[in-house]
């Protein structure tokens, strides 16, 4: 990865342009890529009560999220979308719904829980979220980005409001597009949220990835301790890592799959994120090149004792899969090379 989008699920939350700076000065210090934060929506990221200091952030952010958790005041949401639309920032939702929710919902509300006793977390809690930030959307004039698409009502609703004219985008991640409930086991490593669904949304996740509605994939990276992944579905934190895994499960199983072709992929990984965050860099003629460079020959098991970042958590562990990272190259300059000490 060249340009990273960090979320605001830290401590202190970036809700005031105080609390932000300490993210700041870490990157200042320490990135070696462009790292771009998100700024909170609402106060400590709590989805309630009263909104962040957008105004104050604004400059330093590429948008407002509260990554993980729902808004769920319906005229809170309204506010923010209207200052961030006049700041010329997108609100990027997390769609969860409280009021749909059940105590210890750990995966899908579907086959598997049923079958293993398991409390499940139901399609409905996600698109009807969705469905309200489109309305919102449609009244604010606000630029809607929808994180981590999951369901194939989400899908329907996203596609229907872009062909009405509203400026919403949005974003899947390459679990949801790869395996849904029927690949579940009881492991940490399967657990986030929102959850893997069935096998029909998972395919029209594919769908609307073919047919443009899912603008972007991300990879939703969250990287846990081994203690807290190693309590199962039921007990383990959310969130898997993603960043080392993205581009060869995708390339594997998408581009040499026959799913989409290579520029579709770039397209979705690099080049539409860019243009929706207004992150700087790429690869233009005249200017300083960001580039990740990928052996695509190169055949490999994922085996997460190997990864740079110290989360361990993936779903893909075992998989055989095409397409090695060798280097990445920011502002022209390489600043990680495999298989060198100097990195």
């Amino acid at each position: 990865m060249t340009a990273v989008c960090s979320m605001p699920n830290l401590d202190p939350a970036p809700d005031t342009l105080e609390h932000l700076a300490v993210q700041l000065d870490a990157i200042q210090k320490d990135a070696r890529v462009q790292v771009v934060p998100f700024g909170c929506i609402t106060k400590g990221q709590r989805g309630i009560g009263e909104l962040a200091d957008l105004e104050a952030m604004a400059p330093y952010v590429a948008g407002f999220s509260d990554d993980g958790r729902g808004v769920q005041e319906e005229m809170l949401m309204e506010r923010a979308m209207r200052l961030a639309k006049r700041l010329d920032r997108p609100i990027v939702a997390h769609c969860e719904d409280n009021r749909l929710l059940r105590s210890g919902g750990c995966i899908h509300d579907g086959g598997y829980a049923a079958a293993h006793g398991l409390v499940g977390i139901s399609s409905e809690s996600e698109w009807r979220q969705v469905e309200r930030d489109l309305k919102l959307a449609a009244k604010t004039g606000c630029r809607d980005h929808v994180c981590h698409v999951s369901t194939k009502e989400s899908v329907a609703l996203i596609r229907q409001a872009k062909r009405a004219g509203i400026a919403v985008s949005c974003e899947t991640a390459p679990h949801y597009l790869l395996l849904c409930e029927e690949d579940l086991a009881d492991e940490g490593r399967f657990k986030m949220n929102p959850p893997l669904r069935t096998a029909a949304d998972r395919d029209a996740l594919l769908e609307g990835l073919c047919d443009g509605t899912i603008d972007v994939i991300a990879t939703d990276h969250a990287p846990h301790t081994r203690k807290e992944k190693s309590r199962g579905l039921a007990g383990s934190l959310m969130g898997v890592v993603g960043l080392e895994t993205a581009f060869p499960v995708l390339y594997t199983k998408l581009v040499l799959g026959g799913v989409i072709d290579l520029p579709t992929l770039v397209e979705k990984m690099s080049l539409a994120p860019r243009r929706l965050f207004g992150l700087t860099g790429g690869l233009e003629e005249g200017k300083q090149a960001d580039l990740a460079v990928f052996d695509l020959a190169a055949e490999y098991t994922v085996d997460p004792e190997k990864f740079y970042s110290m989360g361990r958590a993936t779903p893909f562990a075992g998989w055989q899969v095409r397409g090695e990272s060798r280097m990445t190259i920011v502002k022209g300059r390489v600043v990680w090379q495999r298989n060198t000490q100097e990195n």
